[in-house]
């Protein structure tokens, strides 16, 4: 089942990490945990991804597999064509030092140096540059962040928000293409907690591949990408973005039950006045919706795109017929995840959000489609003619 790639168009090949059916299997006193359940995450190179979960789904586990600190059960852990998992200790040390930066949510600055010293420390152990130039580069770095003119305090002199940046500046040392967060804003102000988030995106914007682990849903919300983790599963990202009213749990069950599907430029997906059986969501490409009224002439209403949705109305309405045609554009084809009208009236059922959600997007939609069936009103929308 495709996860991580849903949105993105990308080829998992071309990926800068790919994690591949990855299962990490705990022996405990009361027997095997399973913390992750043959996941597979694909993430490219300058992207900032939020991992979002509750606490025990698997997050830090997912986070550790990442930075060598552990190993899964079974699965493949590739970051920049290096097979990390297969990693000696001797080898993973110099990997990390060169490819791999972590900030902590508690700093983990060293309180016997200053905030330039504690940015020179990585490039001291890994060799990375000469001696003469490291304390250029660590100041550098710690102008970037805005903490220039406190380089030679200690930590136990500036605030919390400045010891973390003074962290992401020491995580940059070695100039490492991956930087690894872990609850980063969990211990500072919402002011504190912007300015590192700011940070980060414009690192992201360099080139520099951040994921960044949050309790967070708002912050996770301004990353590029929001992967949600729950019992050890990654939740299907479009359902992740076009259902976002659902619980964890919730989005979990839906992508367990969803249908891939791809149409190919121009094809119909729903046809107006025929039933409707299935809910979708927009993975990729975008679909006009179409209404025929008047000897055959049709007019289109509205473009859908990526985290989009339709085929509620008549699910919502039992037997109805639709009231508009769904059909994919002509520039390209459109994937599409789909969800039976069974699990879709379950869902319904259980998270009173979603239905009062939809219900609320029928009841604009059929209004809209109304508007344009009566010319003697005019639609908020511009009718476009189509050949």
């Amino acid at each position: 089942m495709s996860t991580a790639e849903d949105l993105l168009g990308k080829a998992p090949s071309d990926a800068f990490i790919q994690m591949r059916d990855i299962v990490k299997t705990f022996k405990t006193q009361a027997g095997e945990f399973t913390a992750l359940k043959n996941v597979s995450v694909h993430l490219h190179r300058g992207e900032f991804v939020g991992v979002v979960g509750k606490s025990g789904s698997g997050k830090s586990t997912l986070v550790n597999m990442l930075t060598g600190i552990d190993h899964p059960t079974s699965g493949e852990v590739q970051i920049g064509g290096t097979l990390v998992h297969k990693l000696k200790e001797s080898k993973m040390a110099r990997w990390r030092g060169r490819n791999l930066g972590i900030v902590f949510q508690f700093y983990q600055l060293l309180p016997m140096l200053s905030l330039i010293e504690n940015v020179m420390l990585p490039m001291d152990l890994s060799e990375m540059y000469s001696p003469s130039k490291r304390e250029e580069r660590a100041m550098d770095l710690l102008d970037r962040v805005g903490l220039a003119a406190v380089a030679h305090d200690m930590p136990a002199n500036v605030s919390g928000g400045q010891q973390q940046s003074a962290a992401i500046a020491r995580a940059l040392a070695n100039d490492p293409p991956l930087i690894v967060a872990d609850e980063p804003t969990g211990n500072l102000d919402s002011r504190s907690a912007g300015t590192v988030f700011g940070i980060f995106g414009e690192l992201a914007k360099q080139g520099k591949t951040i994921v960044m682990v949050t309790h967070d849903n708002a912050l996770a919300e301004r990353a590029s990408r929001k992967l949600v983790i729950a019992d050890g599963e990654i939740v299907n990202e479009t359902v992740a973005i076009a259902l976002p009213m659902l619980t964890h749990e919730q989005m979990l069950k839906a992508t367990k039950h969803l249908q891939a599907r791809t149409f190919a430029p121009g094809e119909t997906i729903i046809r107006q006045g025929e039933s409707n059986d299935a809910f979708y969501m927009i993975a990729d490409g975008y679909t006009d919706v179409i209404v025929e009224h008047g000897q055959g002439r049709e007019v289109s209403v509205a473009r859908l795109g990526p985290g989009e949705h339709f085929g509620e109305v008549e699910l919502l309405h039992e037997g109805n017929r639709a009231i508009a045609s769904i059909r994919a554009t002509l520039q390209s084809a459109v994937r599409v995840r789909a969800l039976g009208r069974q699990v879709f009236q379950e869902l319904i059922t259980e998270a009173d959000a979603m239905h009062e959600t939809l219900t609320s997007v029928v009841r604009q939609r059929t209004a809209e489609n109304a508007m344009v069936q009566r010319p003697d009103r005019r639609s908020r929308y511009v009718e476009t003619a189509l050949a």
